[in-house]
């Protein structure tokens, strides 16, 4: 398939788009530019999107988005009929949608299918090596990935307009997450029970569901006391996995600082998550999608970073810091912790110092 803007569409042309993320839920808000995008240079255009149930508050409130579709990964538990049944009636309602183009932004095969069961005039995947055969006939457009395989996923999402003829401009590419007034109210008293202000707290969430993601308890603690001290109100959060609890938990034991432990409220749902970031003047926190939804609320981000890279997944387009080991020439593997022993020492050796450093020079700027 040859590239070039020869193919470009006709962006007139589109009624209806329907773009494709069934990953995590920061992969999911990382596509977020996408229907920026592709709505200021398709006014006309509707844009659907279709995700996994639980990542679909990254997106229901986005500005372009007219629908959100999804699929839920618990119809794998129910009996065949009914999983067909729900599949039949998902599959219906986007085939009602009659789309002009499909957008598929990951290497799940539902893409492809879809590519070709909606009978959608344009679809367009990224061109990967190791899919070959329908994948390929599965799509009118193919964006080439990059050779060096360094480019922030936010731009290989938009590769794949820039391959249909859509060149964004610079100010189309911030992250877009609308908590909306329910999930700000919410955050606002919660805020003013624990006597907070808005920004005058940092935000901080060490952990992340995938250990060798996380940062040692006993650092982050040392961390916690240090801003302690110096005056700092601290205000910490996980996710709903036992394991971040329990880091959460152990830190506690680990420092005699206080701060608001709010990893223990149900109500801090991804939007309420949101909301509260926002209002901090910093948030700390590991490769995560927290560490994403702060960059999307433009709240200043320290990132730390182990076997996953900075380069590809780190803070987008707002004020941060990367702290990351320069002694480990493996950086990033992309590996689950070293010899997929799920602890990464290029990221649990990171010195306390590192980040109190990375603080200051955001916190000063």
């Amino acid at each position: 398939m040859a590239y070039g803007p020869a193919d470009a569409i006709d962006l007139t042309a589109l009624r209806r788009a329907l773009v494709i993320q069934l990953r995590h839920h920061g992969d999911v808000l990382l596509t977020s530019p996408v229907f920026t995008v592709l709505k200021n240079h398709a006014p006309s255009v509707e844009i659907d999107a279709l995700v996994y149930a639980e990542t679909r508050h990254m997106l229901d409130l986005h500005p372009a988005i007219a629908q959100v579709h999804v699929v839920d990964r618990r119809w794998k538990e129910l009996a065949a009929p009914m999983r067909l049944m729900r599949e039949w009636r998902l599959h219906a309602a986007m085939r009602e949608r009659r789309y002009d183009l499909v957008v598929h932004l990951s290497e799940h095969p539902r893409g492809a299918w879809l590519a070709r069961s909606l009978g959608a005039r344009y679809a367009v995947a990224h061109d990967f090596a190791r899919k070959a055969g329908l994948w390929k006939k599965s799509f009118t457009h193919l964006a080439p990935l990059p050779g060096n395989g360094r480019r922030h996923r936010v731009e290989l999402n938009l590769d794949t307009l820039r391959r249909l003829g859509i060149q964004p401009g610079d100010g189309e590419r911030r992250l877009v997450f609308v908590p909306g007034e329910e999930a700000d109210r919410s955050v606002d008293a919660l805020l003013a029970a624990h006597g907070l202000t808005p920004k005058g707290f940092i935000h901080f969430q060490p952990g992340s569901r995938w250990l060798f993601k996380c940062w040692p308890a006993e650092r982050a603690a040392g961390l916690i006391g240090a801003l302690s001290r110096r005056g700092e109100r601290m205000v910490l959060t996980a996710g709903p996995d036992e394991q971040e609890r329990a880091m959460i938990a152990e830190i506690r034991d680990r420092t005699d600082a206080q701060f608001v432990d709010l990893s223990g409220t149900s109500m801090l749902g991804m939007k309420q998550l949101a909301a509260l970031t926002a209002r901090a003047k910093l948030f700390i926190g590991v490769d995560s999608a927290p560490m994403h939804i702060a960059a999307a609320m433009q709240t200043p981000v320290v990132a730390l970073f182990g076997p996953s890279g900075e380069l590809e997944w780190g803070p987008w387009h707002v004020p941060h810091r990367i702290v990351a080991s320069n002694d480990h020439p493996c950086r990033p593997c992309g590996n689950d912790g070293c010899g997929g022993g799920k602890v990464s020492e290029c990221l649990t050796r990171l010195p306390q110092e590192a980040v109190l450093s990375a603080v200051d020079a955001l916190i000063a700027r």
